[in-house]
C-alpha cells in the first residue's frame, strides 16, 4: 500500500507513528502544506526495508514462480520482479538498473511498447512528478528505459 511515515509521537506512554497516504506526503513536501496524518500505534506498523541488491536467481527472478506461503504474523514479502514479467506496469513503482547502478524512486508511466530496433521500452517518471500529475493534470516529465533494465517493486 502507498503509505508514508513521519517521525514518531509520543503521548503519554503511547508511541505513535503519523502515517498518510504517499500522494499527500508528496504534496505537502511540494507546497510546504499541513496534512492531516493517522496516528497509529507504532506496534501496528511496519516499514518497508529495500535491498540493495536485487534478485539473480530463485523467487522473484524472471521465470520462477512466486513463494505463495506468508506469514500471518508480518506483512507479506514482495520480492522484485523483472518488468518483462510482470503485466499492468503503469502507475508501479519500479527500479531502473543500468551500467550506473539502480536509480529508484520512480512510477511506470506507460506499458511496455515497442521502440523498434528490437527495443522495448517503458517510460518512466520520478515518484514525485507521478503524483504531481495526479493533482494538477500536467503531464510529468517522462524518459525511456529498455525494459530489460527494469524491476518492479
Amino acid at each position: 500500500m502507498d503509505l508514508r511515515a513521519d517521525s514518531l509521537v509520543t503521548r503519554g506512554s503511547h508511541s505513535l507513528v503519523p502515517v498518510m497516504p504517499e500522494a499527500e506526503w508528496y504534496r505537502s513536501e511540494e507546497d510546504r502544506l499541513e496534512v492531516f496524518a493517522s496516528l497509529i500505534p507504532a506496534e501496528r506498523v511496519w516499514l518497508e526495508t529495500l535491498r540493495s541488491d536485487l534478485p539473480t536467481h530463485g523467487p522473484g527472478h524472471p521465470g520462477e514462480p512466486p513463494s505463495t506461503l506468508v506469514s500471518l504474523d508480518s506483512p507479506a514479502i514482495r520480492i522484485a520482479a523483472h518488468a518483462r514479467e510482470v503485466g499492468h506496469l503503469t502507475g508501479r513503482r519500479v527500479v531502473a538498473v543500468g551500467p550506473d547502478g539502480e536509480e529508484r524512486g520512480l512510477r511506470a508511466v506507460t506499458e511496455a511498447y515497442s521502440a523498434g530496433h528490437d527495443r522495448v521500452e517503458v517510460r518512466v517518471a520520478k515518484e514525485s512528478d507521478w503524483y504531481r500529475w495526479a493533482t494538477n493534470g500536467k503531464l510529468p516529465p517522462t524518459r525511456p528505459v529498455e525494459v530489460t533494465e527494469l524491476w518492479v517493486e
